[in-house]
């Protein structure tokens, strides 16, 4: 049996890290998710994420803010739109992508990883988990707090880990 299911935003969010330090929260009551996949038979057949990001400057959980690396004025910060899923097997799934951060585009390739499912209050909900690594100087951010400020160094990788619910329609 085929189910779709839409992404719900107020329940989703974008960790963004480096491997020293936490770069940002984003959470997605304050950022834009689209998105649908289609469960089947408690496998994920297909799926189409897109997701707009706005950097918090006023978080307080991280050591290195992306007003450090980004230029504010830019809006959205992060865009990702998916161009295809690809299924490996049950547990091994790829979501590609376009990828823009301050106004560069790169093909990215994320693993996809499906949670399981979950009920709240009624509401049926089926988890994922997507992460990626980046390298931050292929978008141009080339900032180092070690440098800058005689801080932590920045490695030149970023992880985005994206947690996402989807809700059955």
């Amino acid at each position: 049996m085929k189910n779709e299911w839409e992404i719900d935003s107020n329940e989703s969010d974008v960790l963004i890290k480096t491997r020293y330090s936490l770069i940002d929260y984003m959470s997605g009551s304050k950022n834009n998710f689209k998105g649908h996949v289609a469960i089947q038979n408690n496998e994920v057949e297909d799926a189409f994420i897109e997701f707009s990001l706005k950097a918090n400057d006023k978080s307080k959980n991280s050591d290195l803010k992306l007003i450090d690396f980004f230029d504010y004025d830019e809006t959205p910060v992060i865009q990702f739109k998916s161009t295809s899923f690809q299924k490996i097997n049950k547990n091994i799934n790829f979501l590609k992508g376009h990828l823009t951060i301050k106004n560069i585009t790169k093909e990215v390739e994320l693993d996809t990883e499906f949670i399981g499912y979950n009920n709240y209050n009624g509401v049926e909900k089926a988890s994922f988990e997507i992460t990626g690594n980046i390298n931050r100087k292929d978008f141009g951010l080339n900032y180092n707090a070690y440098f800058n400020h005689g801080g932590y160094p920045v490695g030149s990788d970023i992880k985005l880990i994206a947690n996402l619910e989807f809700v059955h329609q």
